[in-house]
């Protein structure tokens, strides 16, 4: 098995969000972050424990560290030079760091630090090598992520599932852009949609998610995951069309999505950091498409739009 090349960037960590929008351009599958600027508070909140490893809290408070992998058939000097080149455009204090890994390792030694979590009200993620206990009255979303965005642990991908729960209303149909591994599609069912149809371009995604649609019991034609762009992949009309990608995306696709909403739709899109909310706006308007909530979380934002 070949070895994936690991570049780390580090960063003060109030510069955290905007270096890791560069460094998301760099791969089109996430990247990990190690930022414990408020690890306590966020102990608590996703948790309920105050009991933190020693070790934790031992790291540098004033760094965040952006992880990310390359895969053996890119290149990795060119992704050191982007890096550098955007950071500095930006001016972010920064340090650019490389090394080996196999890809066994990186897959695997993440899960350790993704536990159950709540989300909203309605939901708790889990993910298949620790399920959850103690739910209540919480639908439990199962989930692998493998190598696809989306565990429900970023701030974007909680930001739209708390929102789906006001907008999915039982039998609805709903269109996922960018299904990733599938997570939102499996919460709008969970919630009580009538049918989830995701698409991704990235074919390791769409396996993924059909993968994780069958841990929760769902498949086609109830579940539909398929590859290809949203122009070409995707027919019919949805109540609710959901995008959790980034805003670079959302401005392409919001062109075409439209025309996928049935009456009195709407379009949730997410993933969209704060300084780039008025591209963003404006793209929304000049397809007709009117935003009537705003919701923002750790400078991510979360639009609801309707035609």
């Amino acid at each position: 098995m070949q070895d994936w090349t690991e570049l780390t960037v580090t960063v003060p960590t109030e510069m955290a969000d905007v270096a890791t929008d560069i460094a998301n351009m760099v791969v089109p599958y996430g990247v990990y972050i190690e930022d414990y600027s408020n690890l306590e508070e966020a102990a608590w909140e996703i948790a309920h424990i105050d009991l933190i490893d020693e070790e934790l809290l031992a790291r540098d408070r004033t760094k965040a560290i952006i992880h990310i992998y390359i895969s053996p058939e890119e290149n990795p000097a060119e992704a050191l030079a982007f890096l550098s080149e955007r950071l500095t455009a930006e001016k972010i204090e920064h340090t650019l760091g490389s090394s080996q890994v196999c890809e066994d390792d990186w897959a695997n030694n993440w899960k350790k630090y993704f536990k159950p979590l709540p989300v909203g009200e309605k939901l708790i993620i889990s993910p298949t090598w620790e399920p959850a206990t103690d739910v209540g009255d919480r639908a439990v979303l199962s989930i692998d992520p493998g190598m696809a965005f989306g565990t429900g642990g970023h701030d974007t991908t909680r930001l739209v599932l708390e929102t789906m729960e006001r907008y999915i209303t039982d039998g609805v149909d709903v269109l996922d852009v960018g299904c990733g591994s599938g997570i939102l599609s499996i919460a709008a069912l969970l919630l009580g949609a009538g049918t989830a149809t995701g698409v991704d371009i990235d074919p390791l995604a769409v396996k993924t998610a059909v993968e994780n649609g069958e841990l929760n019991g769902f498949s086609a034609p109830q579940y539909r995951m398929m590859q290809g762009d949203l122009a070409t992949a995707v027919t019919g009309r949805y109540g609710v069309v959901v995008a959790n990608i980034v805003a670079d995306a959302i401005i392409m696709l919001s062109k075409d999505a439209s025309r996928f909403m049935a009456e009195g739709g709407v379009y949730i899109v997410s993933g969209i950091i704060d300084t780039r909310e008025q591209d963003v706006l404006q793209a929304l308007d000049a397809c007709g498409l009117t935003v009537k909530e705003r919701r923002e979380s750790g400078g991510w934002l979360c639009l609801v739009c309707e035609r």
